[in-house]
This record gives C-alpha cells, structure tokens and sequence, in this order.
C-alpha cells in the first residue's frame, strides 16, 4: 500500500470536520474529542503495520521498543533492552514517523487544520507512538503529564492526537484523565509521573474521567492535561497511535549526547 494512500483513509466527513467545538473543548477541559476520522481500510493497515513492526516483519533503524514488563507493573518496565524479539506485547513502539503508512497519517489534511490552529509557523513532531496494551492485559500507566524538563525541551509542546486503532472501552485500558488540570501547569518541573501526594491532594483517582473510543475515532490531549490508563481486561488488543505536534523552533536541551532532531511535517 502506497503511503499517499493513506489520506484517502480519513472518512470525507472528517475533511471538512468544523473545529470550533474541539478546539473550544480542548481549551476549557484540555481534551476534545474529534469522533471517528480514520476510515475501516487505514484501521486495517496501521493494525497490520503495528504487528509487522513488533513481529520484526518490517523493520527500520533507530525504532524505540519497549515490552510490558512480566509483573504488569510500571515500576517494572524494562528499560535500554530495545527489539526483544519477535511479540505483540510490546507496550510501546516510538520514531513510528520512519515508516511511510503512519508518516502519512500523522501528515493528513485534519491533523494539519488543528495543528495549524494552535501552533504558529512551521511545525515538527515530538514523537509518534503507538501504545499498546495487548490482550493479556499490558501494564498500567500511572497519572503524568507529557512535558518538563524530563522531555529536555525549550518549551513544552501542547498538542497531542490520539488515534484509537482498537476499540478501547472502559474495561480496555482507555485514556482517563482530570478535566482541566492542564490550566494548572506542570505538577512537577520534572515532568512525567504526577507524585503520589499531588494526586491525593486533587482528589484524582475520584474525579477521573474514562473517555472509551471506538477504532478509528480520535482525541486531541493537551500534554499538560493529567492521564492515565488502566490495564486492558477486554481480552481484545488495545492499539493507539498518538503524535505530539510542536512548533519546528523548538530545540532539545539534551547535553548527554548530540541533541535530538525532529521530523517537520507542515
């Protein structure tokens, strides 16, 4: 399948999709949600493209792997292992924008109307991944935000779309997250993990709200926005495919080794 195919995988109804609802929602909760956009064929081929790559059918240099860890625990994650062989309970896969399929998903003409609402100028990905919580269950992902300086960046960037390649229902490990937190800024400078004490004190775990999706619909997540997800008992796949948007003058900060460069896209 030609990667400019997958354009004409976004349903017509979402080409001319009206914005003033999503982006009012997106402000007032720190979440919208954009409804099904990604048509029966592109669900088929990003499906069948995930489990290619974590099967090592496709491959590509310089592809992030992580599998879930055996305990189901997040404090157990393995970390720096990379391709572990051949599975499909690999929770995450990212520098997905090397493969043609996904680049031209993250490129199509509604990801680039919304990103342009938000972002001025030319504008880069931070990442593109898929999450993935297999049928056995995969592993929980505790409360976070997705910035600070754990992500080694100028600025934060505020734009993620997140798009459901499985059904992802209540008992499936879907998005849950704290209407509004994002006004609130980082809970931590760091970034990353929301500390124990910050989610006691706002009272998180009692006003989290579960937003299930069907296969092909599509969230916009403000990274400042609190989520988290529980593990998927559906007994189904729960494949997500999620691309952060930023402006392209972002820099890294990465002192370590050589800083990051990332892909343009608009």
């Amino acid at each position: 399948m030609s990667a400019s195919a997958m354009t004409d995988f976004l349903l017509p109804e979402a080409r001319t999709l009206d914005l003033a609802g999503a982006l009012a929602d997106y402000a007032a909760r720190g979440y919208a949600r954009l409804g099904r956009v990604l048509g029966d064929a592109g669900i088929e081929a990003l499906r069948a493209r995930s489990d290619d790559l974590m099967l090592g059918r496709v491959t590509y240099p310089g592809l992030f792997f992580q599998h879930d860890a055996g305990s189901g625990r997040y404090e157990d994650l393995p970390y720096g292992k990379g391709y572990q062989g051949p599975s499909t309970s690999y929770r995450k896969l990212e520098k997905l924008e090397k493969d043609p399929l996904f680049l031209a998903w993250i490129e199509n003409p509604l990801f680039e109307r919304i990103a342009r609402s938000l972002i001025e100028g030319e504008i880069a990905i931070y990442r593109a991944v898929l999450f993935n919580k297999a049928a056995s269950g995969g592993t929980p992902l505790p409360w976070h935000q997705d910035g600070g300086s754990y992500w080694g960046l100028d600025r934060d960037p505020e734009l993620q779309i997140w798009t459901a390649l499985d059904d992802a229902p209540a008992d499936g490990g879907c998005v849950e997250v704290l209407e509004g937190s994002h006004k609130g800024g980082l809970a931590t400078p760091l970034g990353g993990l929301i500390p124990a004490a910050h989610v006691r004190a706002a009272g998180a775990d009692a006003r989290k709200v579960a937003l299930p999706a069907r296969a092909g619909e599509a969230l916009m997540i403000h990274n400042h926005l609190w989520h988290c997800s529980a593990v998927n008992r559906s007994g189904h796949p729960r494949r997500a495919f999620t691309v952060c948007y930023m402006s392209r003058a972002t820099r890294c900060l990465r002192k370590k080794r050589a800083p990051r460069a990332f892909t343009p896209v608009f």
